[in-house]
Protein backbone atom coordinates (compact mmCIF):
# COMPACT_ATOMS: atom_id res chain seq x y z
CA UNK A 1 0.00 0.00 0.00
CA UNK A 2 1.35 3.44 -0.89
CA UNK A 3 1.75 5.57 1.79
CA UNK A 4 0.34 9.10 3.18
CA UNK A 5 2.61 11.75 4.14
CA UNK A 6 1.58 12.32 7.50
CA UNK A 7 2.68 15.25 9.92
CA UNK A 8 3.59 14.15 13.22
CA UNK A 9 4.84 17.09 14.61
CA UNK A 10 5.64 21.11 14.01
CA UNK A 11 7.54 23.99 15.70
CA UNK A 12 7.76 27.57 15.11
CA UNK A 13 10.53 30.12 16.36
CA UNK A 14 10.48 34.06 15.62
CA UNK A 15 13.84 36.10 16.99
CA UNK A 16 12.93 37.43 20.36
CA UNK A 17 13.85 41.36 19.51
CA UNK A 18 10.19 42.78 17.67
CA UNK A 19 9.72 45.81 15.96
CA UNK A 20 7.05 47.52 16.25
CA UNK A 21 5.27 49.95 13.39
CA UNK A 22 6.33 52.83 15.69
CA UNK A 23 10.11 51.69 15.96
CA UNK A 24 9.91 52.03 12.02
CA UNK A 25 8.72 55.73 11.57
CA UNK A 26 11.52 56.60 13.28
CA UNK A 27 14.02 55.47 10.48
CA UNK A 28 11.48 56.19 7.93
CA UNK A 29 8.67 58.29 6.58
CA UNK A 30 5.73 56.40 7.27
CA UNK A 31 3.36 55.66 10.35
CA UNK A 32 1.60 52.93 12.54
CA UNK A 33 -1.71 53.56 10.81
CA UNK A 34 -0.22 53.96 7.68
CA UNK A 35 1.33 50.67 7.99
CA UNK A 36 -1.83 49.03 9.67
CA UNK A 37 -3.94 50.48 6.65
CA UNK A 38 -2.18 48.93 3.77
CA UNK A 39 -1.35 46.07 5.50
CA UNK A 40 -3.02 44.98 8.69
CA UNK A 41 0.57 44.96 10.43
CA UNK A 42 1.19 45.88 13.53
CA UNK A 43 4.92 44.54 14.55
CA UNK A 44 7.13 42.13 13.05
CA UNK A 45 10.57 40.07 14.84
CA UNK A 46 14.24 40.69 13.43
CA UNK A 47 17.21 39.20 14.44
CA UNK A 48 19.41 41.26 16.39
CA UNK A 49 20.95 44.27 14.93
CA UNK A 50 24.61 43.19 15.32
CA UNK A 51 23.65 40.02 12.94
CA UNK A 52 24.83 36.78 12.95
CA UNK A 53 21.96 34.73 13.08
CA UNK A 54 21.31 32.90 9.85
CA UNK A 55 17.63 31.53 8.28
CA UNK A 56 19.64 27.92 9.41
CA UNK A 57 19.65 29.30 13.04
CA UNK A 58 15.88 30.33 13.40
CA UNK A 59 15.09 26.81 11.51
CA UNK A 60 17.28 24.67 14.04
CA UNK A 61 14.89 26.11 16.93
CA UNK A 62 12.06 25.70 15.18
CA UNK A 63 13.08 21.61 14.63
CA UNK A 64 14.06 21.24 17.85
CA UNK A 65 10.67 22.05 19.22
CA UNK A 66 8.93 20.33 16.22
CA UNK A 67 11.05 16.95 16.60
CA UNK A 68 10.43 16.47 20.19
CA UNK A 69 5.99 17.00 19.31
CA UNK A 70 6.84 14.20 16.43
CA UNK A 71 8.73 12.05 18.83
CA UNK A 72 11.68 12.12 16.79
CA UNK A 73 15.74 12.28 17.34
CA UNK A 74 17.36 14.25 14.49
CA UNK A 75 18.93 10.46 13.11
CA UNK A 76 15.29 9.68 12.73
CA UNK A 77 15.15 12.15 9.49
CA UNK A 78 16.28 10.70 6.53
CA UNK A 79 15.53 14.15 4.39
CA UNK A 80 15.98 17.77 5.06
CA UNK A 81 13.58 20.33 2.86
CA UNK A 82 14.42 23.91 3.64
CA UNK A 83 12.43 26.63 2.06
CA UNK A 84 13.97 29.85 1.92
CA UNK A 85 14.82 32.82 -0.06
CA UNK A 86 16.92 34.15 2.73
CA UNK A 87 19.93 31.43 2.56
CA UNK A 88 22.56 31.76 5.67
CA UNK A 89 25.12 32.70 2.70
CA UNK A 90 25.15 32.19 -1.34
CA UNK A 91 26.04 29.12 -1.27
CA UNK A 92 25.89 25.96 0.01
CA UNK A 93 22.10 26.20 0.90
CA UNK A 94 20.75 26.01 4.34
CA UNK A 95 19.58 22.89 4.33
CA UNK A 96 23.02 21.45 4.71
CA UNK A 97 23.80 24.19 6.87
CA UNK A 98 20.46 22.75 9.57
CA UNK A 99 21.64 19.11 9.09
CA UNK A 100 25.37 19.50 10.45
CA UNK A 101 23.58 21.79 13.47
CA UNK A 102 21.53 18.94 13.90
CA UNK A 103 24.25 16.74 14.46
CA UNK A 104 23.95 14.88 11.44
CA UNK A 105 26.77 13.70 9.15
CA UNK A 106 25.07 12.13 5.89
CA UNK A 107 21.36 12.85 5.73
CA UNK A 108 20.71 13.94 2.00
CA UNK A 109 19.20 18.21 2.45
CA UNK A 110 17.27 19.72 -0.30
CA UNK A 111 16.88 23.41 -0.88
CA UNK A 112 13.99 25.48 -2.82
CA UNK A 113 13.50 28.48 -3.28
CA UNK A 114 9.73 29.41 -4.01
CA UNK A 115 9.59 32.10 -1.76
CA UNK A 116 6.35 32.46 -0.51
CA UNK A 117 4.94 29.16 -1.36
CA UNK A 118 7.95 27.54 -0.28
CA UNK A 119 5.97 25.73 1.70
CA UNK A 120 3.22 24.48 0.01
CA UNK A 121 5.91 23.40 -3.39
CA UNK A 122 8.22 21.80 -0.26
CA UNK A 123 4.99 19.76 1.23
CA UNK A 124 4.61 18.44 -2.02
CA UNK A 125 7.97 17.43 -3.01
CA UNK A 126 8.37 15.87 0.85
CA UNK A 127 4.75 13.71 -0.12
CA UNK A 128 6.50 12.34 -3.95
CA UNK A 129 9.67 11.57 -2.05
CA UNK A 130 7.69 9.42 0.82
CA UNK A 131 4.97 7.87 -1.74
CA UNK A 132 7.78 6.95 -4.10
CA UNK A 133 9.60 5.06 -1.24
CA UNK A 134 12.29 7.52 -1.16
CA UNK A 135 12.16 8.72 2.02
CA UNK A 136 10.21 7.95 5.63
CA UNK A 137 10.66 10.58 7.63
CA UNK A 138 10.81 14.20 6.64
CA UNK A 139 11.97 17.17 7.92
CA UNK A 140 10.66 20.38 6.24
CA UNK A 141 11.51 23.51 7.04
CA UNK A 142 10.80 27.56 5.75
CA UNK A 143 13.06 29.87 7.57
CA UNK A 144 13.87 33.50 6.85
CA UNK A 145 15.68 36.50 7.84
CA UNK A 146 14.53 39.35 5.90
CA UNK A 147 15.66 41.94 8.08
CA UNK A 148 19.56 42.04 7.03
CA UNK A 149 18.71 42.84 3.49
CA UNK A 150 16.04 45.52 3.74
CA UNK A 151 15.97 49.17 2.94
CA UNK A 152 15.21 50.76 6.13
CA UNK A 153 14.80 54.03 4.43
CA UNK A 154 11.63 56.00 3.02
CA UNK A 155 12.71 55.07 -0.29
CA UNK A 156 12.12 51.44 1.00
CA UNK A 157 9.62 51.71 3.22
CA UNK A 158 6.85 50.16 0.94
CA UNK A 159 8.59 46.59 1.19
CA UNK A 160 10.43 47.51 4.32
CA UNK A 161 7.35 47.63 6.42
CA UNK A 162 6.11 44.46 5.58
CA UNK A 163 8.63 41.77 6.10
CA UNK A 164 9.75 39.84 9.86
CA UNK A 165 12.37 36.69 10.11
CA UNK A 166 10.92 33.41 11.54
CA UNK A 167 10.97 29.95 10.85
CA UNK A 168 8.81 27.10 11.04
CA UNK A 169 8.91 23.08 10.67
CA UNK A 170 7.06 20.13 10.49
CA UNK A 171 8.13 16.48 10.85
CA UNK A 172 6.32 14.57 8.04
CA UNK A 173 6.59 10.53 7.87
CA UNK A 174 5.06 8.11 5.63
CA UNK A 175 2.23 5.94 7.21
CA UNK A 176 -0.62 3.66 6.65
CA UNK A 177 -3.05 6.10 8.09
CA UNK A 178 -5.95 5.08 6.33
CA UNK A 179 -8.45 6.81 3.65
CA UNK A 180 -9.69 10.10 4.37
CA UNK A 181 -6.21 11.24 5.99
CA UNK A 182 -2.87 13.05 5.11
CA UNK A 183 -2.79 15.39 1.53
CA UNK A 184 -5.87 15.23 -0.11
CA UNK A 185 -5.17 17.69 -3.29
CA UNK A 186 -2.30 20.04 -4.31
CA UNK A 187 -1.83 22.26 -6.90
CA UNK A 188 1.26 24.30 -7.80
CA UNK A 189 1.40 27.22 -10.76
CA UNK A 190 4.30 29.38 -12.04
CA UNK A 191 4.55 32.27 -14.40
CA UNK A 192 8.06 33.57 -14.62
CA UNK A 193 6.35 36.47 -17.01
CA UNK A 194 5.82 37.91 -13.59
CA UNK A 195 9.44 37.75 -11.96
CA UNK A 196 9.98 41.57 -12.07
CA UNK A 197 6.93 42.42 -10.26
CA UNK A 198 8.44 41.28 -7.03
CA UNK A 199 12.68 40.65 -6.53
CA UNK A 200 15.80 41.10 -5.88
CA UNK A 201 18.20 42.10 -9.07
CA UNK A 202 21.63 41.69 -7.25
CA UNK A 203 23.86 40.28 -6.55
CA UNK A 204 22.91 38.41 -9.71
CA UNK A 205 25.26 35.79 -11.71
CA UNK A 206 24.04 37.54 -14.84
CA UNK A 207 25.92 40.39 -14.05
CA UNK A 208 29.69 41.54 -14.03
CA UNK A 209 30.61 41.67 -11.63
CA UNK A 210 27.60 39.91 -9.69
CA UNK A 211 26.91 43.25 -7.41
CA UNK A 212 29.08 47.04 -8.29
CA UNK A 213 28.63 50.46 -6.62
CA UNK A 214 26.24 51.96 -9.13
CA UNK A 215 23.77 48.95 -8.34
CA UNK A 216 24.30 49.71 -4.22
CA UNK A 217 23.40 53.15 -4.88
CA UNK A 218 20.66 52.34 -6.68
CA UNK A 219 19.44 50.24 -4.08
CA UNK A 220 18.69 47.72 -6.71
CA UNK A 221 20.61 44.67 -4.12
CA UNK A 222 17.20 45.53 -2.23
CA UNK A 223 13.36 43.66 -2.56
CA UNK A 224 11.27 45.59 -4.96
CA UNK A 225 7.88 44.87 -5.39
CA UNK A 226 4.48 45.97 -7.62
CA UNK A 227 2.30 46.18 -4.79
CA UNK A 228 -0.96 46.56 -6.78
CA UNK A 229 0.07 43.89 -9.58
CA UNK A 230 0.93 41.31 -6.67
CA UNK A 231 -2.12 42.62 -4.82
CA UNK A 232 -4.70 41.89 -7.91
CA UNK A 233 -2.90 38.70 -9.19
CA UNK A 234 -3.32 36.92 -5.73
CA UNK A 235 -7.04 38.32 -5.13
CA UNK A 236 -7.74 36.34 -8.63
CA UNK A 237 -5.13 32.93 -8.71
CA UNK A 238 -6.34 32.63 -4.73
CA UNK A 239 -9.88 31.40 -5.40
CA UNK A 240 -8.95 30.24 -8.69
CA UNK A 241 -6.43 27.63 -7.12
CA UNK A 242 -8.92 26.85 -3.84
CA UNK A 243 -11.32 26.20 -6.37
CA UNK A 244 -9.22 23.64 -8.21
CA UNK A 245 -8.28 21.37 -4.72
CA UNK A 246 -11.62 21.50 -3.62
CA UNK A 247 -12.70 19.57 -6.78
CA UNK A 248 -9.60 17.32 -6.92
CA UNK A 249 -10.86 15.95 -3.76
CA UNK A 250 -14.30 16.35 -4.36
CA UNK A 251 -15.09 18.36 -1.25
CA UNK A 252 -17.68 21.55 -1.09
CA UNK A 253 -16.17 24.33 0.75
CA UNK A 254 -17.83 23.93 4.31
CA UNK A 255 -15.34 20.55 4.82
CA UNK A 256 -12.44 22.66 5.47
CA UNK A 257 -12.53 23.39 8.95
CA UNK A 258 -9.73 25.88 8.48
CA UNK A 259 -7.95 27.99 5.78
CA UNK A 260 -4.11 28.87 6.56
CA UNK A 261 -3.22 31.64 3.75
CA UNK A 262 0.25 32.41 3.46
CA UNK A 263 0.74 35.48 5.55
CA UNK A 264 1.49 38.58 2.96
CA UNK A 265 -1.06 40.96 3.17
CA UNK A 266 -4.20 40.97 5.58
CA UNK A 267 -5.89 42.89 3.15
CA UNK A 268 -5.36 40.04 0.65
CA UNK A 269 -6.48 37.39 2.42
CA UNK A 270 -10.05 39.28 3.83
CA UNK A 271 -10.50 39.51 -0.51
CA UNK A 272 -9.88 35.82 -0.49
CA UNK A 273 -12.39 35.04 2.69
CA UNK A 274 -15.22 37.54 0.65
CA UNK A 275 -14.55 35.36 -2.95
CA UNK A 276 -15.00 32.50 -1.22
CA UNK A 277 -17.64 33.61 0.90
CA UNK A 278 -16.07 32.65 4.26
CA UNK A 279 -17.08 33.18 7.85
CA UNK A 280 -14.41 35.08 9.75
CA UNK A 281 -13.37 32.16 11.83
CA UNK A 282 -12.35 29.79 8.91
CA UNK A 283 -9.64 32.12 7.87
CA UNK A 284 -6.41 32.02 10.03
CA UNK A 285 -4.68 35.76 10.44
CA UNK A 286 -0.99 35.98 12.48
CA UNK A 287 0.35 38.65 10.03
CA UNK A 288 -0.31 41.44 12.93
CA UNK A 289 2.23 39.85 15.05
CA UNK A 290 5.04 38.98 12.51
CA UNK A 291 4.66 40.69 9.58
CA UNK A 292 5.41 38.16 6.22
CA UNK A 293 7.87 35.42 7.05
CA UNK A 294 7.79 34.05 3.06
CA UNK A 295 8.21 30.24 3.14
CA UNK A 296 7.92 30.59 7.41
CA UNK A 297 4.43 31.93 7.00
CA UNK A 298 2.17 29.04 6.99
CA UNK A 299 4.08 26.82 8.85
CA UNK A 300 4.44 29.15 11.88
CA UNK A 301 0.60 29.65 11.41
CA UNK A 302 -0.25 26.25 11.12
CA UNK A 303 2.01 25.38 14.29
CA UNK A 304 -0.25 28.39 16.14
CA UNK A 305 -3.12 26.70 14.99
CA UNK A 306 -2.65 23.43 16.73
CA UNK A 307 -1.40 24.78 19.34
CA UNK A 308 -4.57 26.88 19.70
CA UNK A 309 -7.05 23.25 19.55
CA UNK A 310 -8.17 24.81 16.39
CA UNK A 311 -7.05 21.58 14.34
CA UNK A 312 -6.59 18.75 15.06
CA UNK A 313 -7.38 14.59 15.01
CA UNK A 314 -10.56 14.31 11.97
CA UNK A 315 -9.86 18.37 10.86
CA UNK A 316 -9.42 19.38 7.32
CA UNK A 317 -6.95 22.36 6.38
CA UNK A 318 -6.35 24.07 3.10
CA UNK A 319 -2.81 25.83 2.79
CA UNK A 320 -2.67 28.28 -0.23
CA UNK A 321 -0.18 31.27 -1.11
CA UNK A 322 0.87 33.16 -3.88
CA UNK A 323 4.59 34.74 -3.72
CA UNK A 324 7.45 35.89 -6.09
CA UNK A 325 7.90 33.84 -8.95
CA UNK A 326 5.28 34.28 -9.44
CA UNK A 327 4.11 30.99 -8.08
CA UNK A 328 0.93 30.31 -6.30
CA UNK A 329 -0.48 26.86 -5.39
CA UNK A 330 -3.21 25.25 -2.77
CA UNK A 331 -3.04 21.96 -0.50
CA UNK A 332 -5.85 20.48 1.09
CA UNK A 333 -4.55 18.37 4.05
CA UNK A 334 -6.75 16.12 6.64
CA UNK A 335 -5.13 15.24 9.95
CA UNK A 336 -5.80 11.51 11.49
Amino acid sequence: MMKQSIIRGTGRYVPPRQVSNEDLSRWMETSDEWIRQRTGIEKRHWIPEEGGVGASDLALEASKIALKRAGWTAEDVDLIIFATLSPDIFFPGSGCLLQTKLGLASTPALDIRQQCTGFLYGLVTADAYIRSGYAKRVLLAGAEVHSTGLDISTRGRDVAAIFGDGAGVVCIEGADAGDGAGILAASLHADGAGAESLMIEGPASRQWPRIDEKMLAEGRHYPVMDGQKIFKTAVRRLPEVAGEVLRQADLPVEAVDLFIPHQANLRINQAFARAMKLPEDKVFHNIQKYGNTTAASIPIALDEALEQGILGPGRTAMFLGLGAGLTWGAVIYRFP
